[in-house]
């Protein structure tokens, strides 16, 4: 924009994270602190917090899209600020965390990534759905190199993504991988050529508007329950989810646009 290097001499040294609705119904959010390669600070979890709250509570929002400005996804992060004498890792009271150890986000969350992917990076990509990652992304839990153990859920999202070996394999010896390789196990979804990434997961997004929002957070909930709980668990709760569906305006439009043809117009009740 023509007022960006007026707003350079005003940006907090911390970063920001910026929002924007895009087609109605997606929210994108990025990452930006670009000057230190988008390294995290309590200041961009809180607001990153704060936007997936956001969009789990606005009922017009269905799909969230999160990237990142710049050459790099994150290097990581700013450890005096978490770490330090008077470091912090609070998130804000009731919201989502962005780790998704604490309230889940609901909706649907594509990821985009692109350069340096490292630790907090892998962590907040894999607590979502989908991720794109351009071909020059580089990943790398190095927390044990520095005597840390992963603390932001790639000890629980590497096995469910990736299986025990290949998860084990890459958090035992916290080496730096590749695109093709995190497509190889499961990480990530698509790559795609470098700038074209953040494009991509919004187009994902705008697919999944075309589907009944309310069906899309039950899917979630569903798959989740026979992750974090098990088969039987979920099975029993099919029935439950299917009254919520079906009571739905969603539903109705949904047999109605069947019938005649047309594309479904969802309105998220």
């Amino acid at each position: 924009m023509e007022q960006g290097s007026a707003n350079e001499s005003v940006r907090h040294p911390h970063g920001q994270v910026t929002t924007v609705v895009v087609d109605d119904h997606v929210l994108v959010m990025t990452v930006d602190r670009v000057e230190r390669k988008n390294a995290f600070t309590p200041k961009i979890v809180t607001e990153l917090a704060e936007a997936y709250t956001r969009l789990d509570e606005d009922p017009s929002l269905f799909v969230g899209v999160l990237s990142f400005a710049g050459e790099h996804t994150t290097a990581g992060l700013e450890m005096p600020l978490f770490f330090g004498p008077d470091g912090s890792m609070d998130l804000p009271d009731a919201a989502v965390d962005p780790y998704g150890l604490g309230r889940r986000l609901r909706k649907p969350l594509v990821t985009a990534v692109q350069g340096i992917t490292f630790t907090i990076g892998i962590e907040i990509a894999l607590a979502g759905d989908v991720i794109v990652a351009s071909s020059d992304s580089r990943f790398c839990q190095m927390e044990p190199k520095r005597g840390l153990a992963p603390l932001g859920g790639a000890t629980i999202r590497y096995v469910q993504r990736a299986g025990w070996g290949n998860a084990m394999y890459h958090l035992l010896r916290a080496d730096e991988f590749d695109a093709a390789e995190a497509l190889r196990i499961g990480l990530v979804q698509e790559v795609v050529e470098p700038g074209t990434q953040i494009d991509r997961a919004i187009a994902i997004a705008k697919e999944m508007t075309s589907c009944g929002p309310i069906a899309l957070q039950h899917t979630i909930a569903n798959a989740r329950r026979a992750l974090e709980e098990n088969e039987p668990a979920a099975i029993a709760a099919i029935p439950s989810m299917a009254a919520a569906v079906l009571a739905t305006e969603d539903f109705q439009e949904g047999i109605a646009s069947f019938l005649e043809r047309r594309p479904a117009v969802f309105k998220g009740y």
